[in-house]
């Protein structure tokens, strides 16, 4: 079990490293498109469009920090004002619900990419796929992470302890990432 849960911390790891550097790259592009728009008065007819793709990747790409923090929609505080079993099962299910949930959106992300391999975007003379092919690679970082809260919760039997706190962002030392 040791040895998914380093997998599933290098993972999110990763997820996260990426998120970040898409999140950067969208704010650069879009200052450079307000730049080029309004002082230049000559708009930049590509930095728009990686700068929604970048948008895209960046939170499919987040999804898995999200989960493994408990950043997303929870129900802690119902969790906690049931029995902690009934709390555990509560967290379970919901995470199960989520886990088909990224599964359903892998096999229609990946289908959809499939389709679109031809479309080129626009202003640029690359495939759209690449900007769909975040969905399923989004898709599994999710279902990584939401694997790892289930280990984490079923092994010590408590929801609460499945969510590691994040303390400080890509760090090295211990579990906080």
């Amino acid at each position: 079990m040791n040895v998914f849960h380093s997998f599933e911390r290098q993972m999110t790891r990763i997820a996260l490293a990426f998120s970040m550097i898409f999140l950067v790259i969208a704010a650069s592009l879009a200052m450079w498109q307000v730049t080029t728009r309004f002082v230049l008065g000559q708009p930049s007819t590509w930095s728009e469009v990686i700068t929604r793709s970048a948008m895209i990747w960046a939170i499919f790409m987040g999804i898995a920090g999200t989960y493994r923090h408990g950043s997303m929609i929870a129900m802690e505080i119902v969790q906690r004002s049931l029995p902690r079993r009934l709390g555990l099962a509560l967290f379970l299910a919901a995470n199960v619900l989520s886990a088909v949930f990224f599964a359903i959106l892998f096999w229609q992300g990946w289908g959809m990419t499939e389709r679109v391999a031809a479309q080129k975007l626009a202003a640029l003379e690359v495939s759209i796929a690449w900007v769909y092919a975040a969905l399923p690679v989004g898709s599994v970082f999710a279902l990584i992470a939401i694997a790892g809260c289930i280990a984490r919760a079923w092994s010590s039997r408590d929801a609460v302890a499945a969510v590691i706190p994040l303390e400080t962002p890509l760090s090295s030392s211990g579990d906080s990432l």
